[in-house]
Formats: C-alpha cells, structure tokens, sequence
C-alpha cells in the first residue's frame, strides 16, 4: 500500500474498556477470549472479504487467513483504534496483496466493457421462470459484485469502507494507510466513476438506464455466473437478526444511488465450517498464538 505521510493513529473511537479486558485475557492465553474476539470479528471481516474476491469460496479463505493473522497479532493491539478496525487494517492488507485474482481483474475488465456486456442477451421480458424472485436477486447481487471487480483494487476497498462499510474517512484513512485528504481525492474519483456507469448502465440507481436485473437471469444463467440450484448470494446464510435479502433491496429501492445499489446485500455471515476449523486450530495448540 502507498504511503504520503504517516496518518494519525488515532482513527475515529478508540476501543471501549470491554475490548480492552477481552483482548487482555486473551493475551494471558484465555482460549475462550481467543474464541469469542473471533465470533466479535468473523463476520464483519467475511464481509469485506467478499466484496473484495467476490467468490464466496475465497472469502472463505481469506477470512481465515486474516483471522489467524489477528489472532497472532493480539499482543501488537495498542487501543490506538477500536479492535473492528485494527483487525480492517490487518485484512485490508492482506487483500491488497493477495496474489489471487478474480476473473474480472485477469482479464482486466472495465467498468465500460463490463457496460457493454450487460446489453447483450438482455431479455425483452422478465424472467418468468422457477424461484424468479429469488434468481433476479441473485443476479443483481452477482452483478454488483462484478462491478466491484471492474476497480482496482485500491478503489475498491476506498469505496467498500467508505460507503459500503460507512466508515469515516479519518478510519478508512489509517486502516489503508494513507492521510485522509488522499483518501477522499481516491474515494471522490472512484464514487464518480461508479455513478456514470450506474446512471448510464443500471435501472436500479437510474430509471432511464437500460438494464434489468429480471432481464438478465437468463443470459446469466447461460454464463454460468448465476447457477439455479445453488444461489451463492441470494440465499448466503446471514448473521443472526441480520440483513436479509428483501430488507437489503427494500433499503436500495428507496435511495438509488451507487452507495444503495452496491451496498444492498445481506448481512453475510461468515461460514461455520471454516470458523470451526479455525476454532480447531487454536484449540490444537499448533497455532503460534500471540507471537
């Protein structure tokens, strides 16, 4: 990650005086404050994974490398910033640097080209097929994911933390590493990029645009990237008393613009058999736990 100028650390609230007993016991080797500092953080951290690779499955194992990574790291946490946000920074950079690519970065792919793919095999009518409702958000859901991909990765996590993640500038600044004022100089190029192509390409954010998610089930069924027996989004498991599908696209419905459209998942949760596996991990005692 680039570096202008060293930001402060002192990024947005510091941690509250819970955080700091629990990340205590857990340096005094406490497994089950190792655990439950890992339920605090596994789902906030699967989330921005995801918007991240966009595979689940990646997420997956990006997840649990930043998790172990915290983890190792406990004993460095100082309460310069509250624990969620530490953890974002150690798993920002990962993910910055993470060797994997998805389909959309190998052929680097645009958010222009990526437009004008989505006009051919638009529908002329709505997909009228099975679970109908349930494939037309799964294919929005996969569609904004796409567009995610079409950034670089750099303005990809601007744009995730900021109006995705809701995170002030002061925060999302120290979590990558840069000042504040070239964050929201990345941030204000990369929320006007997004826009014209939502307002040009997608009828969510824009009346007048030309696509439809109900439009494309069909076609995105034939590119393999929505598969009907096995929606990855639409029916992803959420975190308890969380976000569903349906509050998710209502929340969008009002708003329309680019924050709305690609904000609009659920509240993913992170998947329990890698959580167990880590859980496993640390109870094996072959984990190098806070080095």
């Amino acid at each position: 990650m680039e570096t202008e100028s060293e930001p402060s650390a002192d990024a947005g609230h510091g941690p509250d005086e819970r955080e700091l007993a629990l990340v205590a016991r857990a340096i005094d080797g406490d497994r089950a404050a190792i655990s439950e500092v890992v339920v605090l953080l596994q789902d906030p951290i699967y989330r921005l994974a995801l918007r991240m690779v966009w595979r689940p499955a990646d997420a997956e194992d990006a997840t649990q490398e930043i998790l172990l990574r915290v983890i190792g790291k406990l004993g460095t946490w100082r309460g310069e910033a509250k624990l969620l946000t530490w953890a974002y920074r150690i798993g920002v950079n990962y993910l910055l640097n993470l060797k994997r690519r998805t389909p959309q970065e190998a052929i680097e792919l645009s958010l222009d080209s990526y437009g004008a793919g989505l006009k051919d095999g638009l529908a002329e009518a709505d997909y009228r097929g099975p679970e109908s409702e349930l494939l037309t958000h799964e294919t929005r859901l996969n569609c904004t994911q796409a567009m995610l991909q079409c950034l670089a990765r750099e303005e990809r996590i601007a744009f995730v933390l900021s109006d995705i993640f809701e995170l002030s500038s002061t925060e999302a600044a120290w979590i990558t590493d840069t000042t504040p004022a070239a964050y929201r100089k990345r941030l204000e190029r990369t929320k006007k990029r997004l826009g014209n192509f939502l307002t040009a390409a997608c009828g969510l954010a824009a009346p007048q645009a030309f696509c439809r998610c109900s439009r494309r089930v069909d076609k995105a069924i034939d590119l393999g990237r929505v598969d009907p027996h096995r929606p990855a989004f639409a029916a992803h498991r959420i975190t308890p008393g969380g976000r569903g599908v349906a509050a998710a696209a209502q929340q969008m419905s009002t708003l329309r613009d680019a924050a709305a459209v690609l904000g609009a998942h659920p509240d993913y949760a992170a998947p329990q058999a890698k959580m167990d596996a880590i859980a496993g991990l640390i109870s094996s005692g072959r984990f190098p736990l806070l080095d």
